[in-house]
């Protein structure tokens, strides 16, 4: 009987088959047990944590015109409230650059008092919205118009900031900075410009110094070292500046009831609880992603519950107006530098606000000797880097540019509150083009023990609320099928459904995400073979994922059917992009007797759409032919039309033509558009994949890729020949000229594997002999066994275990080998010098299915390590 068995990701965390904690299904997951000591990994990272909290925190209360001091108050308000009360351990709230607009406006409009009133109120709205549990109603909020208002706050800081660094003052909008622009370019004061470029040279040439040395420099922040530098420079010099001027805290201003007009008010409540949630609520959901990469973290700390969060960032922000600080917000600086530092539970955040409540009792006169230009340029550089290339590209991929462009143009002219609304209404706009109406159930299949979530329609940001309630339905550690019936799927549905994906599989579980049902063969007639439901008669289908469903074998006809010897192939195979679950295990079907059926020139089944493996008819039929491990490929034991062959023929001379049969019925009908596309537009893929030419290696399965996404360049061995007239290799250099100067890729990849035959052949090379042709292309790859053999260099080596023997030791080596060929074309170097390039290492293991990249810091391999990708990890 043929069978598709979906595969598993296996579990590489050596403690995964101890008992685990679990809880009901349909509660957030329990609070971590209370501790009574600090982790040392939890005090290492609060460190590393407050020396980035601090400068950002006053350089954002400078941006925002409020008194410096209120940005360390809530600084420390969000580390211990929100640290303690919040539902992401590990998120690190506190000020936050995506406020840094609102606020500026308010304290403009009504004073900083009322402001700090304003900051109690959005408080209580945020913990009033947590009580009546609606914080996953922010994630129907679409990324497009995140990172739009996002890039629009970041425009306007940057434009207000500029006339400090300038020496100057900025003015109350955009567009008046921009007019006041070339009379604060006539009147420069050097001074402040001077240490508004050494800070800005600091921050952007630490993290880039190379090799050992700055591997263990890029330990201190950036922005600590740029704002220390300008302040030491500032003090050694004695250059007249505006310092940081840090009132007694006697004199603090606590909040005030709000004055002024109620729907004023109101607006402005209404525009700091919404900033400052979807702001916190998506930085939690990003943690968990940085968390779910680490499966000993993700079984510690567990997922985010946001409705706690949204609670815990409410009372941070009344804490944080009542004595007189900025409005508080999950940071994703500060979280990211938080779970990368290696904090392990809440306490590292908590310590970060106590360093914060020292650093603001005790080092005052430290931070006073801070210029005012050189927080004014780090505040500039954040805000720059909040207009991001990569969300750029992320929004233009899945077509909502449109939403993204309007977003900030509305945020950078009107403001926060009317671009979000604006970006609101044109995404829902856009929404409307694409949707139909979309319903998700759940079932639970109780005799095979598998849960089944049904999604009919278009998944857009406007139904993740329900496919996440949804979702989160279904017990830890079950078999779910998720059948997605639609041809559309945005940004927010598809991060969703990853996401999900992703923390289901971590905690034991296992999910099969499959396209609607095609083809599904008439058993109920007892029909098989020629009288099965004819290729071409689906009646639609996702593109990328088709599904079959099974038919019944002879044992199971009804009584009064006609039984067959045969089985149809129950198969999800995808027919491209990307293939999962792809393991199809055909065995020769028997009759009730045990005796293998005759061969018979009938028909006996064939594929349907959908699937890339007929029915295999039993003996004497394709002798030899095994599972194919392709899109589109599959035989079929009939006669397809052009190939005038009898099915009995081996698969030699006539599998090409039957595999592109196949293609054309099963697989062209769902990419033709997407192909016509490609054609009309041209190829414009992202990335140079440079692997060996070894059969068993599908650059589209393991990387997840599709037609235009790789520029795959293959040859034995996957050698870079280093430039030269004598050692180069034309072949290989015009294939890297033409992907870095024409088509402009992004990256470039060199992929090993194991067991490979041209290294096997280095290996056991002897000197003399004759010259063939392998011999001499081997001659690149002796570079990679001298590499091996100097004792003076560290090898090669894979995360988790050594190298199983000498052929894979060389495989691993050859890879950081050739990296070094490859940095040696001229192409490739001026791209890198422009900082238009990534170089990535790669090592596959066949057996295992498991991948490993080299792990590099600047471009740079760090000591020739090969880290294991995780499930997590293949979402981005």
């Amino acid at each position: 009987m043929s069978a598709c068995v979906p595969t598993r990701a296996t579990d590489s965390n050596p403690n995964a088959n101890r008992t685990k904690r679990v809880h009901p299904p349909h509660s957030p997951p329990p609070p971590a047990p209370r501790r009574f000591r600090i982790a040392g990994a939890d005090v290492s990272a609060s460190i590393a944590v407050f020396l980035i909290a601090l400068p950002l925190s006053l350089g954002i209360a400078l941006a925002t015109g409020a008194p410096l001091q209120a940005g360390l108050v809530a600084a420390a308000a969000g580390g211990l409230v929100a640290g303690l009360l919040g539902g992401c351990p590990l998120q690190v709230s506190g000020p936050a650059a995506g406020l840094t607009v609102v606020t500026a406006d308010l304290i403009h409009r009504y004073g900083w008092r009322t402001t700090c009133g304003i900051t109690v109120l959005a408080g209580l709205a945020q913990l009033a919205l947590g009580c009546v549990r609606v914080a996953r109603t922010a994630l129907a909020v679409s990324p497009a118009i995140v990172h739009g208002m996002l890039a629009g706050i970041g425009v306007t800081i940057a434009v207000a900031q500029l006339h400090i660094v300038l020496g100057g003052t900025p003015q109350s909008s955009v567009l008046a900075n921009l007019r006041a622009l070339p009379a604060q370019l006539a009147d420069l004061h050097p001074a402040d410009v001077a240490m508004s470029v050494l800070t800005l040279a600091l921050l952007l040439l630490w993290p880039r110094v190379p090799g050992r040395l700055g591997h263990l420099m890029r330990k201190i922040p950036a922005a600590l070292i740029a704002v220390a530098g300008a302040t030491v420079t500032a003090s050694l010099t004695g250059l007249s500046l505006a310092k940081v001027d840090l009132p007694s805290w006697s004199s603090h201003a606590l909040a005030g009831l709000p004055e002024g007009p109620v729907l004023g008010i109101a607006a402005a409540v209404l525009t700091t609880t919404l900033v400052c949630s979807v702001q916190s609520l998506l930085g939690a959901v990003a943690v968990d992603k940085l968390v779910a990469g680490q499966p000993g973290l993700s079984a510690r700390v567990g997922r985010s519950d946001l409705n706690r969060e949204l609670l815990g960032q409410g009372a941070a922000n009344i804490v944080s107006g009542a004595l007189g600080g900025l409005p508080v917000a999950g940071v994703a600086v500060r979280s990211s530098a938080n779970v990368q530092a290696g904090a392990v539970s809440r306490n590292s955040t908590m310590l970060h606000g106590v360093l914060v409540v020292v650093a603001a009792l005790l080092m005052v006169p430290v931070l006073e000797l801070i210029p005012l230009a050189s927080l004014a340029a780090l505040v500039m550089a954040v805000g720059i880097q909040m207009v991001s290339l990569h969300h750029i590209r992320t929004v233009t991929r899945h077509r909502e540019v449109l939403v993204y462009a309007v977003t900030t143009l509305g945020v950078v002219f009107l403001g926060v509150l009317e671009g979000v609304l604006l970006g609101v209404t044109v995404a829902v706009a856009v929404a409307l083009n694409r949707l139909a109406h979309t319903r998700i159930t759940h079932e639970h299949d109780e005799k095979e023990g598998v849960h089944h979530v049904h999604v009919r329609g278009q998944l857009t940001f406007l139904a993740v609320p329900r496919l996440s309630r949804i979702l989160h339905l279904v017990p830890q550690g079950a078999h779910v099928v998720v059948e997605l019936d639609g041809s559309f799927m945005d940004h927010a549905a598809y991060e969703s459904l990853q996401d999900w994906q992703n923390a289901h599989t971590a905690r034991g579980g296992s999910a099969e995400l499959t396209g609607r049902r095609t083809g599904v063969r008439d058993t109920e007639q007892g029909r098989t073979g020629s009288d099965a439901t004819p290729a071409g008669t689906a009646t639609g289908a996702t593109i990328g994922t088709t599904t079959e469903a099974p038919a019944r074998t002879a044992a199971d006809a009804p009584t009064g059917e006609p039984k067959t010897s045969t089985t149809s192939t129950a198969c999800r195979c995808h027919p491209w992009t990307p293939w999962r679950n792809h393991q199809c295990d055909h065995r020769r079907s028997t009759p009730a007797g045990g005796q293998a059926a005759e061969h018979t020139d009938q028909p006996t089944g064939r594929p349907t759409p959908g699937t890339a493996e007929p029915t295999d008819p039993g003996p004497g039929t394709h002798p030899g032919t095994g599972p194919h491990l392709g899109a589109g490929t599959g035989t079929g034991p009939d006669t397809h039309p052009g190939t005038g062959t009898n099915p009995g023929t081996g698969p030699g001379g006539h599998q090409l033509a039957r595999g592109i049969s196949a293609f054309q019925r099963d697989t062209a009908p769902l990419v033709r558009g997407e192909l016509a596309r490609l054609a009309k537009e041209g190829q414009r893929p992202s990335q140079l994949f440079l692997t060996c030419a070894d059969s068993r290696l599908v650059t589209s399965m393991i990387t997840s890729s599709g037609p235009g996404d790789l520029f795959v360049v293959r040859n034995v061995g996957n050698l870079v020949p280093p430039p030269g007239e004598e050692s180069g290799d034309d072949s290989v250099a015009a294939a890297i000229e033409y992907a870095v100067d024409v088509l402009r890729v992004r990256s470039i990849t060199v992929c090993g594997h194991s067991g490979c035959g041209a290294m096997q052949a280095l290996l056991n090379s002897e000197p003399g002999g004759a010259r063939t042709p392998l011999k001499r292309w081997l001659r690149h790859g002796l570079p990679s066994l001298e590499r091996m053999a100097d004792d003076g260099r560290p090898w090669a080596r894979l995360a988790g275990r050594a190298p199983a023997d000498a052929v894979e030791q060389l495989c691993l080596t050859n890879v950081v080998q050739q990296l070094e060929h490859l940095r040696g074309h001229e192409s490739v170097k001026r791209a890198l010098r422009e900082g238009a390039l990534e170089l990535h290492g790669m090592y596959f293991h066949v057996g295992e299915a498991q991948a490993y990249l080299l792990t590099e810091e600047d471009g740079e391999s760090r000591d020739g390590l090969f880290d294991r990708v995780g499930v997590a990890d293949m979402s981005a």
